[in-house]
């Protein structure tokens, strides 16, 4: 028999204060009805149409909204996306939200609120709030510390109002660039991505917003990089590829949160995987927060994957594999799993399993204390019912988060290729010629608010400053003469604007031309959610625009600087050869523009670095850096696979000189750590920053390996005419692999430490050797380098 709902007088213990969550957790399970606790684990998306917002994959199909004076008596998990859903003022939507969670509160008879999530991949994904650059650009600034900054002032932002959990961070390695999310990604490196995005989830959980970590497991690797198709994957590139940053975020990020992947693997949905959900999650690596579904990912396994015949067995595979929240809305965990608990399909005891992770969070975070108070403190002394005097007192796109997007785009602008055009000298006449040279939206992806929810209400403000390139050139040269001249649209097939580009062209000192993507979602753009390429060619006529140009201008000494404004890499054509300069961007956010005019006039030094291989040719796809001896260029095949701008490459504005290392410890055994060190100096004329990266090449293993793999970076900001001493202790764990038995191993034998300024450009190659016997290894293992750096040497 369930206890009465608390009295006045008495403080029950799951409100008590004093308790542990799991103590106070397990109290308010034994309380509660069934209906009760199934009612915990489940969002509600209030206001999301049911005729098709395009938002969420399959949204159309999702059932009438839910009679909430129904739902809420027995209570509610979750709020889905309040601010992200439609334009509402910050103020205005975190009182309305009070509201929200006031009437929940009060209809469920222990007074529990939702726990209320949002997006936030490129910022709060909010009205008016501070557009950051998108997660390829977090990878291209090679600069983990300053993107856990970045997490942290968006934390805050969401805490300001009263919103619980953000779904980021990505941490999908890229494998196939036409991928339309590739633009989410932060990188086709597994210890790239690990090391951002877990600076990422230490930010966003140190402001107290719980975070999330997408797509478990191995969504990026789907066939042909179409969305949501399958994935024909082995075991051991998913230990080896996929699953690395995810274990490295989970060990040392903290999150709290992980979201299922949607894809299925070798005929397995990740929303059904109990081995990866439950058997190496939670019983290898430890985690225990919650595991929250893709946005209709369970209701995917009979409508997509088709391995329920029905919303019961859907939710009854889900909740057994280890799925603890069904989001965006109740579909599966409502009554078609009430129906499984009756028939015997599911026991109760994997209802409280969930229950109890999902209020052991909600204790966490104070929803369950008897004071916790749902209007933020900024708005505590506002008027409840004249919430629209509260507009504007809340500002979600403050001075400091400008200034951070603005450093964040200015580190992640990555220079490929330049004669000695850049930074460009004072010139009177400047032609700006493309798609994006006056688009305020092309330095957005898909999941920044105006591309996302915005384009839906084209009759609002922005809410944010979004300059094109063309205003923030005339800032940065206010002395030329502009011309702007489009050409031709993102992905359109006219080419009636050539004349006037050309023409452009023709009476300028230089040509600026900016091309690359539309962010969209499902079709809507040529990069995003549901935005995949047959082929890595440049969208509708793009590349032929930049054959005009420069057949145009050959001969004529007038340079092309290429601009790409893009989601992924494109093969660049005649560009890689011809443009005087090519200057890659990956969305770099609402400071984008005045962060690629800074590097063109020589504002800003350069010193992004790839994070993606730029492909030489359009048809090499699926192809990374990361590949083995046969993934790479051979006389048996008469693919050129090499990419025409390696991971890792970037140039910059000034010198560096590299000394020959100093290996002190060159043969270790297999438990041990190899020991070296090496200078660093600027020699150019003006400071700048390089990036030391550290690739492993194992000659001769057990098992096929790539050829080369990243095992550590470090950014290196040095003033002109100074030096740094970098000190490496590689430890022997790094050189370890999934072996044939399908355990992790370090082996003895012959390797190489490869010191590169990208994958392509090493400096240095040190011969290594491990002695004794293999040796197993498991997720306990060090995960880095010890790069230690001594400045102003």
């Amino acid at each position: 028999m369930n206890p009465a709902a608390p009295t006045a007088t008495d403080v029950p213990a799951w409100q008590d204060t004093t308790l542990d969550p799991g103590t106070r957790a397990d109290a308010l399970i034994a309380a509660m009805t069934l209906r009760e606790k199934t009612a915990q684990l489940v969002g509600v998306w209030v206001g999301a149409s049911d005729e098709g917002g395009d938002v969420a994959p399959h949204q159309h199909e999702m059932e009438e909204p839910p009679d909430l004076d129904e739902l809420l008596p027995h209570g509610l998990g979750q709020l889905t996306r309040p601010f992200g859903t439609r334009p509402v003022d910050a103020a205005v939507g975190a009182l309305s939200l009070a509201r929200s969670q006031r009437r929940i509160m009060a209809a469920n008879r222990f007074g529990i609120p939702a726990l209320a999530h949002e997006e936030c991949l490129a910022g709060f994904a909010a009205w008016g709030a501070t557009a950051y650059p998108v997660p390829l650009s977090w990878g291209a600034t090679f600069n983990p510390e300053l993107v856990r900054e970045m997490a942290e002032s968006i934390g805050a932002d969401m805490r300001s109002v009263g919103v619980h959990q953000g779904l980021a961070p990505v941490l999908d390695v890229v494998r196939d660039a036409r991928w339309g999310r590739v633009e989410e990604t932060i990188g086709e490196d597994p210890y790239l991505v690990g090391s951002v995005a877990t600076a990422y989830v230490r930010g966003l959980e140190s402001a107290g917003i719980v975070a999330t970590l997408k797509h478990f497991a191995g969504y990026s690797a789907s066939q042909a990089g179409r969305n949501l198709a399958p994935v024909a994957m082995g075991p051991r590139e998913r230990a080896d590829v996929i699953l690395p940053p995810f274990e490295m975020a989970v060990r040392e990020g903290c999150p709290r949160s992980v979201m299922h992947a949607y894809t299925d693997t070798d005929g397995i949905p990740s929303a059904a995987d109990e081995a990866l959900l439950t058997g190496l999650l939670r019983d290898t690596w430890g985690f225990d927060g919650t595991v929250v579904a893709d946005y209709f990912g369970i209701a995917f396994l009979k409508l997509l994957h088709g391995v329920a015949s029905g919303w019961s067995e859907a939710a009854a595979l889900a909740l057994a594999s280890g799925v603890d929240v069904e989001l965006p809305t109740v579909k599966t965990f409502g009554q078609p799993l009430l129906d499984a608990v009756e028939t015997g399909a599911v026991p109760e005891k994997l209802i409280d399993r969930a229950l109890r992770r999902v209020l052991m969070q909600k204790a966490q975070l104070g929803l369950l204390d008897p004071d916790w108070d749902p209007v933020p403190q900024a708005l505590r002394d506002t008027d409840p019912s004249a919430p629209q005097d509260a507009r504007g007192s809340i500002d979600l796109d403050r001075p400091a988060n400008r200034r951070l997007a603005a450093e964040l785009a200015q580190q992640a602008v990555v220079l490929l290729r330049n004669d000695g055009t850049l930074p460009l000298d004072r010139p009177r006449r400047i032609a700006l010629i493309g798609p994006n040279a006056d688009t305020p939206n092309a330095v957005l992806g898909c999941y920044s608010f105006p591309v996302h929810v915005g384009a839906q209400h084209p009759d609002v403000p922005t809410g944010i400053e979004l300059p094109t390139l063309r205003q923030s050139l005339a800032a940065e040269f206010p002395d030329a003469e502009l011309h702007c001249a489009l050409g031709a649209t993102v992905d359109g097939t006219d080419t009636g604007g050539f004349a006037d580009a050309i023409a452009a062209a023709r009476a300028a000192d230089v040509v600026v031309l900016a091309l690359g993507d539309r962010a969209g979602l499902f079709g809507r753009g040529t990069s995003g959610e549901g935005c995949d390429a047959s082929t890595l060619r440049l969208p509708g006529v793009q590349e032929r625009l930049l054959d005009a140009l420069l057949d145009e201008l050959q001969g004529t000494g007038t340079p092309v600087v290429l601009v790409m404004l893009a989601g992924r890499p494109y093969a660049l054509g005649r560009a890689e050869q011809e443009a005087a300069a090519v200057v890659q961007s990956f969305f770099p956010g609402e400071a984008g523009t005045g962060a690629i005019a800074g590097v063109l006039s020589g504002r800003v030094n350069p010193s992004g670095r790839l994070p993606v291989s730029v492909p030489r040719h359009t048809g090499v796809q699926p192809s990374t850096y990361l590949g083995a001896r046969l993934a790479h260029d051979s006389d048996v095949s008469s693919t050129n696979t090499s990419p025409a701008y390696a991971f890792g490459h970037g140039l910059g504005y000034t010198s560096f000189h590299w000394s020959a290392p100093d290996v002190t410890v060159a043969e270790s055994s297999t438990d041990g750590s190899f020991h070296l060190a090496f200078d660093v100096r600027n020699t150019g004329r003006r400071s700048g920053c390089e990036v030391v990266q550290f690739y492993l090449h194992d000659p001769v293993a057990s098992v096929v390996q790539p050829l080369q793999r990243l095992v550590g970076y470090r950014r290196l900001p040095v003033d002109t005419g100074q030096r740094c001493r970098v000190h490496l202790e590689l430890p022997a764990d790094l050189a370890s692999f999934t072996g044939r038995a399908g355990r992790r191993i370090v082996e003895p034998g012959e390797l190489e430490l490869r010191i590169s300024a990208s994958s392509a450009d090493h400096r240095f190659t040190v011969p290594l050797r491990l002695t004794g016997p293999i040796r197993e290894v498991d997720h306990t293992r060090r995960l880095h380098p010890r790069i230690t750096v001594e400045h102003g040497c």
